[in-house]
């Protein structure tokens, strides 16, 4: 099999609180490899996001090593790691993290812009439209449904042709028909750009859509499906 693109090898994270060192994850071994799709499921507090942080160069792994596409995220410098995301990663959040003052277009374009694409307008028109949002792409976040701005959303992170797609749970903050329309355009992404997917969610009917299931505990791999 070809070399993992998101290796995690006894991985940890430990961040300051208000009350002294709180350990996170503990000794995450995983391999994750090109074009699977791969569900992090487990109880609130569990370390499902602490985990997909830690894949995307979010988080510092604090213990052990991460790498992505043949990098040790331990030894980039931030530049780095920020033009490592920008070329290879789409990340979704619960939230949206759409940028208010812009339209849904220049949120899509401006990933794009950045990597100095040429044609930044036209291929993020290309991925609202893919997502449904052709006639919304003059209007401004506060203009749009919650679905409509996670659709934005999903356009963005799809856009620049990414190697990885981390969701933080996607379908958090909708209803559950919007939940699942996300959810359906956020596997035809994947499938259409042959992106790896790594998904976090509370829904267990929506891990087993991806290709493995990884169950955490209190900061550890409880079992792997």
């Amino acid at each position: 099999m070809n070399s993992p693109l998101l290796s995690l090898s006894d991985a940890s994270l430990a961040l300051e609180g208000n009350t002294g060192l709180v350990r996170i994850l503990h000794g995450i071994t995983l391999d994750v490899h090109r074009g699977e799709s791969v569900g992090l499921v487990g109880p609130s507090g569990s370390g499902k996001s602490s985990l997909l942080m830690l894949m995307g160069g979010l988080e510092r792994a604090t213990g052990g090593t991460v790498r992505a596409l043949e990098h040790d995220l331990g030894a980039q410098t931030e530049d780095q790691l920020a033009r490592l995301r920008r070329d290879n990663f789409g990340v979704v959040f619960q939230s949206f993290h759409l940028i208010p003052t812009m339209t849904a277009l220049e949120n899509v374009a401006t990933p794009l812009e950045l990597a100095g694409a040429p044609d930044a307008d036209a291929r993020a028109l290309e991925e609202l439209t893919t997502v449904g949002l052709a006639d919304r792409a003059g209007h401004y976040p506060s203009q749009l449904s919650g679905g409509e701005q996670q659709r934005v959303a999903l356009a963005r992170a799809a856009a620049p042709r990414p190697a990885i797609i981390l969701a933080d749970e996607p379908t958090g903050n909708l209803d559950s028909t919007t939940g699942e329309t996300i959810i359906e355009l956020l596997f035809g992404l994947r499938d259409r750009h042959g992106a790896t997917l790594v998904l976090v969610t509370h829904d267990s009917d929506l891990a087993t859509r991806c290709d493995r299931v990884i169950s955490l505990r209190d900061g550890r791999i409880e079992d792997t499906a």
